[in-house]
């Protein structure tokens, strides 16, 4: 027979079990604070307004092409949900033809990044966003797409952004980003009003 403790203690559970009633409360941890998210909100306000644009593009992208070709033209960015999103519009144009091309940009709070999402008017696809935030100046994003039907990442770089000036770099990885092909630099200079 067991020690009178334990029936006890078993005579408890089974009249929790058949009434239902609740065991008593166990000692809970306290809650955990989520870590506060960083607001980035305002990460791209250095872009709004009239830019010149220089852009130079990799022909043939990831197939070792060493062939670019250079577009000059302009770069109109405005905020829109009073910051929250922007749309930029490049008109630019080489000896290759011209490019028409939309940003939109959008923020969300809850993560402190935003999406920038490509159009080009030569196809009028909205393309899926590449995801990311500014740190110390620099932004970077990321997102996977295909070409040429096989996986790949890629890559936005903002960088040596001033009032006056900035660049963007965007690179192809086939091998899971281990290794990185630079195939669109851009360099912008602010138009003055």
């Amino acid at each position: 027979m067991p020690p009178p403790a334990r029936r006890i203690a078993l005579a408890l559970a089974a009249a929790v079990i058949l009434t239902g009633a609740p065991a008593p409360a166990a000692e809970r941890p306290p809650p955990v604070t989520a870590p506060a998210v960083a607001d980035h909100s305002h990460d791209f306000d250095f872009e709004f307004g009239d830019w010149r644009a220089h852009i130079a593009r990799r022909l043939r992208p990831l197939t070792g092409s060493t062939d670019w070709v250079e577009y000059d033209g302009d770069s109109i960015v405005r905020p829109v949900w009073s910051g929250k999103a922007n749309l930029g519009e490049l008109n630019v144009e080489g000896p290759a033809g011209r490019i028409q091309g939309l940003s939109l940009r959008t923020y969300d709070p809850a993560t402190g990044q935003w999406s920038i999402r490509w159009a080009n008017a030569a196809d009028g696809d909205l393309g899926q966003p590449m995801i990311g935030a500014f740190s110390n100046g620099r932004g970077l994003f990321y997102d996977r797409e295909t070409l040429a039907g096989r996986a790949i990442l890629v890559r936005f770089i903002f960088s040596d952004v001033g009032a006056k000036s900035f660049h963007l770099e965007q690179a192809f990885s086939a091998d899971g980003g281990v290794t990185w092909e630079v195939n669109w630099i851009a360099d912008f200079e602010r138009r003055t009003v």
